[in-house]
């Protein structure tokens, strides 16, 4: 019932083509039920011998064929509401599900598998979308037709209207039983197609390395193996699902049968009323229509019972606890680049603590470079920096103001960002370089090219800055795609820089450039340099080297080596024969 009242708020935009549906619906019935009344009367024109009214059953017949005629015109237009209903409906869900991901802590989408994620904003939005059309049409006409044709058969003959009312809730609650047997069937259903979009994405994205590793039949072996999982639960639940619609047309065709039966009974004797021949015509044809409804809901089970499964899956995300609004925080406006780390404490999960007592003190202008072996927290200290990551204890501060203090977004723009993985996304050269300041000039952006060393490149693309990169930069060499993001940081000139690996991708010569260039961007500015590769970072002020979470040396490279601790073992370790 949660992911019903939560769906009803997407429905509340739309109150006037959800009045005018339920008008089209309430005419569109009307004139349904009225056509029976009408073969009524030609039938009972018709009876006696040689009573035959042809006149009147020529006009019968061409009031039909208007209200025919009309029926098809409202069915039209409630049909065309309710479509514009549900797209309207998904489009907002879709829209709001996506600004949700936007606003969620990165933990968050760190611990969700991300080809998940995107089936719950794709597939399970869309799947609610066809949930809701279905239900708004057959709930209309439904309901229209349930108090209409129950008017009509009480106006007809009350007794056998009585019988028909009281034994129809039969279906109801055999409808009722087979849904709930396989809400939990429909649900898995949709968690594993989240799964096998994982997959998919997750083989697709990295073909090159499935492909060098020869992986292709362990690839399709698993995704097989995923793909008959989810045949076998999709099959229970559409089998139990299409159970629904026959078992309650058995039930509804019984109370047919009996209406029929007290009719015909009704009509050549004085039990229960008395019925013309042409009224009990007229009586079936609206207990026949007072069943439809409860008919074509069970006929639609699966897809309601689908949109509801894909329903708790995306209100899951959507009433996620997002980062808290920091409008009233401070907002930062020129920064010096001072930072100080205090009694640090942080851990991804609480039982393995990673970063436990770090302390460090940034004066501004300095460059730090963090240096240790893989998993010893150095890109977690900058993840807790940038508060990607929430420390656990301790304190983070910029110019003497804590950064819990700051507000998120004027925090992340004081800082400029080139990581190891380097993210283009679809458009020209030109715009990915504007990515990170929107207001620079095509000079400014150019000038930031020339600097990253990649200007010599970009002139040689088919349309040079105007170049569309294509889908995950697959028109692009690694070391461009990341001479690119060097290039982006450039642009956005912040006052504080950080690189991860920043150059781990480019050639030994193109790296000497870039260097130099980064020397000049980094002059007057505090940087933190992650570095594997340690003769990158030799000049830097200081050198922390981190191990287990614990910064265990920090000097300059030639202080280091002199101690011929941890460090020295370190960087000899990359120049042994």
């Amino acid at each position: 019932m949660k992911t019903v009242r939560n769906l009803l708020k997407y429905l509340r935009s739309q109150r006037l083509f959800l009045i005018l549906a339920l008008l089209c619906a309430a005419v569109s019935v009307g004139f349904t039920l009225y056509i029976p009344v009408l073969v009524g009367r030609a039938i009972d024109y018709m009876l006696g011998k040689g009573a035959v009214d042809f006149a009147r059953i020529g006009t019968v017949i061409v009031q039909i064929l208007i209200f025919i005629a009309l029926v098809a015109l409202f069915q039209w237009l409630m049909t065309y509401c309710t479509n514009l209903i549900s797209a309207r409906a998904a489009r907002d869900l879709r829209a709001d599900v996506f600004k949700k991901l936007n606003s969620l802590p990165l933990k968050d989408i760190d611990s969700n598998a991300h080809g998940d994620l995107i089936s719950r904003v794709t597939n399970d939005v869309e799947a609610i979308g066809d949930g809701l059309n279905q239900v708004i049409t057959k709930l209309f006409s439904g309901i229209v037709t349930i108090v209409g044709t129950l008017i009509f058969m009480l106006t007809i003959n009350a007794g056998i209207a009585l019988v028909v009312v009281v034994l129809t809730p039969l279906s109801v609650l055999v409808a009722a039983i087979i849904g709930r047997m396989c809400s939990k069937s429909f649900r898995e259903q949709q968690q594993l197609q989240g799964e096998i979009s994982s997959y998919v994405e997750e083989i697709i994205g990295n073909q090159k390395v499935v492909k060098a590793f020869s992986y292709e039949k362990r690839s399709q072996e698993e995704f097989e193996k995923q793909n008959q999982k989810l045949f076998k639960v999709g099959l229970k639940a559409q089998f139990a699902g299409a159970l629904a619609n026959p078992s309650t047309r058995f039930v509804n065709n019984m109370v047919y049968a009996a209406t029929g039966i007290i009719g015909a009974l009704s009509v050549i004797s004085a039990f229960m009323g008395t019925l013309s021949i042409g009224g009990l015509s007229c009586f079936l044809t609206y207990a026949n229509q007072y069943t439809k409804p409860f008919n074509e809901v069970t006929g639609v089970l699966t897809q309601i019972q689908t949109a509801l499964a894909a329903g708790d899956r995306v209100f899951n995300v959507l009433y996620s606890e997002s980062e808290p609004d920091e409008s009233g925080k401070i907002t930062l406006n020129k920064v010096e680049g001072g930072m100080e780390f205090k009694n640090v404490r942080f851990s991804y999960s609480p039982d393995k603590p990673l970063i436990k007592d770090f302390s460090l003190k940034v004066n501004s202008g300095q460059q730090i470079a963090i240096v240790g072996p893989t998993g010893c927290g150095k890109t977690t200290l900058i993840n807790l920096i940038m508060r990607f990551y929430e420390i656990d204890g301790g304190r983070i501060s910029l110019d003497g103001i804590s950064t819990k203090e700051i507000n998120r977004d004027s925090l992340r723009s004081k800082f400029g960002m080139v990581l190891q993985d380097s993210w283009l996304f679809s458009g020209t050269i030109m715009d990915n370089l504007r990515y990170g300041n929107p207001d620079a000039s095509d000079e400014e952006l150019i000038e930031a090219a020339k600097l990253s060393y990649a200007h010599s490149f970009i002139r040689k693309m088919p349309d040079g800055y105007n170049t569309l990169i294509s889908e995950n930069a697959e028109n692009l060499s690694a070391g461009q795609k990341q001479l690119l993001c060097i290039a982006r940081a450039m642009a956005l000139d912040p006052p504080i820089l950080i690189l991860d690996e920043a150059t781990s991708l480019i050639d030994t010569l193109t790296e000497i450039r870039v260097q130099k260039a980064f020397k000049k961007l980094m002059k007057g500015r505090t940087s933190f340099i992650v570095a594997h590769r340690l003769s990158t970072i030799k000049e830097s002020d200081l050198i922390l080297v981190m191990n287990d979470g614990d910064i265990v040396e920090q000097g300059t490279h030639e202080e280091l080596l002199k101690s011929k601790g941890f460090y020295y073992k370190l960087y000899n370790s990359q120049f042994a024969d």
